[in-house]
């Protein structure tokens, strides 16, 4: 046993120098060993100190090279002594990877003419590839210039061998004395418990993990979010149909037919069901000759509306299509001051990359009262982003179809040390909201930002695809604490 050895070899010797060489001179695996050395170490038995040493290994294309030699000299070999041989039959000879590195090694070294046909340029070489890999095989020192021209090629690796050192400790015997775990009926029968040694309770040790459900990182951040909102006396808003139609989701918000955010190579549209069932007719008339010839101060967009384009249903591309919905059903009741609020998801035809996805979430808020002017935004945006943790804030002018003014929203990021971009803002725009029929007096002030975005920030995450799709590990939702987002 590996354990008496050790406490064998002990009691004679001061000393094991090596964990490494003493498994191996009596004949252990040293994974054995090293796991008794814990042991021991663990009831202080021995005193053990960590041993490193860093040595060089061949990868598998390194092994294959030190067997069969290094893919410059197997494409010189392959190539004729005398004559040539077209660069068509010499890639036949060879293995599609040795070919491609044996032509670039080789014509590095100046030992083929590399044209449309091969020849050589020296009738003979030294395989210095094999065998440096073959001395690092059986364990020979290489020079610095040496290792990394190997390094550089992929063809070795270094590996970190860790071992022990082991001296006498402070409750050090010959054997191992055998300590109880449990006060039993027994040992209290037989009186035996007085001469028990039982083991010391280890008050730091961690318990088994409980097993239990675990919320995802997104759904974290969106519940502090949303209970953000809810303190600032916003309502949620239904965000339950994924499919809109063109109408609600352009047509509606005062964005052109023509706007490439319709387009098939930025938007999902359905083919079954194509077209939605029914919109309403008398708003649908409005929104029609507000865009063709304005109204309401506006010169519109003095094009050809169609209706054939607003009935196209969608996997909708912005939650404002529910905003949209949602402030046309306010406005046919008498008017009341409203805030609103929603948190889901949105589909965009995007190239997937480490910060888009074709589906992703969006945060949006909005307030609708009379006489709402750019200062209350500002000032509302303040407040929402300071109880996440945001409170340096800078607005730049943008443009959008449905607000104006409108503004881009940026934040400092202390870890950065740079502003940047995180979110959008604007006022709804009367040639949305008068069709409605809302009065001439009441304004709407909305903004946006994706749910992503932050969650990544608070949980160090660099790539989309790692938080949220298919290629998910599960474990980061164990392992991962309750996001608090500086809510007082």
């Amino acid at each position: 046993m590996a354990e008496e050895a050790i406490l064998g070899y002990l009691a004679t010797s001061e000393e094991i120098p090596d964990s490494g060489q003493f498994a191996s001179q009596h004949g252990f695996q040293h994974n054995d060993v090293v796991n008794v050395i814990k042991s021991l170490h663990g009831f202080r038995y021995i005193d053990a100190q960590d041993i490193k040493r860093e040595s060089w290994v061949l990868t598998d294309e390194g092994k294959k090279y030190a067997a069969d030699g290094s893919p410059e000299v197997q494409l010189f070999l392959a190539v004729p002594q005398e004559g040539s041989i077209s660069k068509d039959e010499l890639q036949k000879k060879l293995e599609p990877s040795v070919f491609k590195i044996g032509c670039s090694q080789a014509g590095k070294n100046k030992w083929v003419d590399m044209g449309k046909q091969v020849s050589r340029k020296v009738q003979h070489v030294e395989d210095k590839v094999k065998d440096l890999l073959i001395r690092i095989q059986k364990g020979e020192a290489l020079g610095k210039d040496d290792i990394n021209s190997l390094k550089a090629r992929k063809l070795i690796v270094a590996q970190t061998w860790k071992g022990y050192s082991v001296k006498k400790g402070p409750n050090y015997a010959p054997t191992r004395k055998k300590v109880a775990t449990d006060l039993t009926r027994e040992n209290l029968q037989r009186g035996d418990w007085k001469e028990l040694e039982f083991k010391e309770y280890n008050f730091n040790a961690k318990g088994p993990p409980a097993e239990a459900g675990h919320l995802h990182p997104l759904l974290k951040v969106k519940q502090q979010l949303k209970n953000i909102f809810l303190q600032l006396g916003f309502e949620e808003m239904p965000t339950n149909n994924f499919v809109e139609s063109s109408f609600w989701n352009f047509d509606a918000l005062f964005q052109p037919q023509q706007h490439p955010a319709r387009d098939s190579h930025d938007t999902f549209f359905l083919e079954v069901p194509s077209t939605t069932r029914e919109l309403p007719e008398d708003y649908v008339k409005l929104v029609k000759r507000v865009h063709e010839s304005g109204g309401y101060g506006s010169r519109g967009y003095m094009y050809d509306w169609k209706r054939e384009e607003a009935n196209k249903n969608l996997l909708r591309t912005h939650t404002t299509a529910v905003s949209t919905r949602m402030l046309y059903a306010l406005a046919k009741q008498p008017f009341t001051p409203k805030r609103y609020f929603s948190i889901d998801r949105v589909f965009r035809n995007e190239s997937v990359d480490r910060t888009h996805l074709a589906e992703f979430h969006q945060i949006e808020g909005l307030v609708c009262d009379k006489g709402l002017t750019l200062g209350d935004l500002i000032g509302v945006l303040n407040d929402f982003f300071s109880r996440l943790g945001m409170s340096k804030l800078r607005f730049k002018p943008a443009y959008n179809p449905y607000t104006e003014p409108s503004m881009e929203i940026f934040s400092y990021h202390e870890g950065l040390k740079k502003w940047v971009e995180i979110g959008n803002s604007g006022m709804f725009r009367p040639e949305m909201l008068l069709p409605m029929g809302f009065p001439e007096d009441v304004r709407v002030i909305a903004w946006g930002l994706s749910l992503e975005r932050p969650t990544m920030i608070l949980y160090g995450v660099d790539n989309i695809r790692d938080l949220f799709g298919h290629k998910v590990d599960l474990s980061l939702m164990k392992r991962n604490p309750i996001c608090r987002l500086g809510i007082d």
